[in-house]
């Protein structure tokens, strides 16, 4: 499993990269949605945790709809302060997996990503053939 965080706050981007990938889980991070796209186009990332409001041109509800238009099979968790709870439904309107509310709770956040990973893999196997 790839997944890729993308979120301003480099400390949380550090933090949460070492945790997964002390689970034997492939993290990486980039501290804006123009990074995160340019990375997606040159990876291979099965799961996207997002954060809803970052600096720059592109917020979050955008590059959730630019990942949904160009790689619909990749999930995306919306990461959310409790101020923009509206923001993370409206992602969830936008094709979201899922949204959790700021300070994350690592394993809630690792479950969630599980589950993202595993509603992936059955869609690819469904476009396959496969079940």
């Amino acid at each position: 499993m790839n997944v890729l965080f993308v979120d301003d706050e480099t400390g949380f981007l550090d933090i949460i990269i070492k945790r997964f990938r002390k689970r034997h889980i492939d993290a990486s991070g980039v501290p804006d949605g123009e990074q995160a796209i340019e990375c997606i186009a040159e990876g291979n990332f099965d799961v996207v945790v997002l954060d809803v409001q970052m600096p720059g041109s592109k917020n979050g509800i955008k590059v959730l709809e630019e990942i949904k238009s160009r790689w619909p099979l990749i999930e995306v968790i919306m990461l959310t302060g409790h101020a923009m709870l509206d923001a993370a439904r409206a992602g969830m309107d936008n094709g979201a997996f899922d949204y959790i509310v700021k300070p994350v709770d690592f394993d809630e956040l690792y479950y969630k990503i599980i589950d993202a990973y595993k509603k992936k893999s059955l869609q690819e196997a469904k476009l396959k053939g496969t079940k």
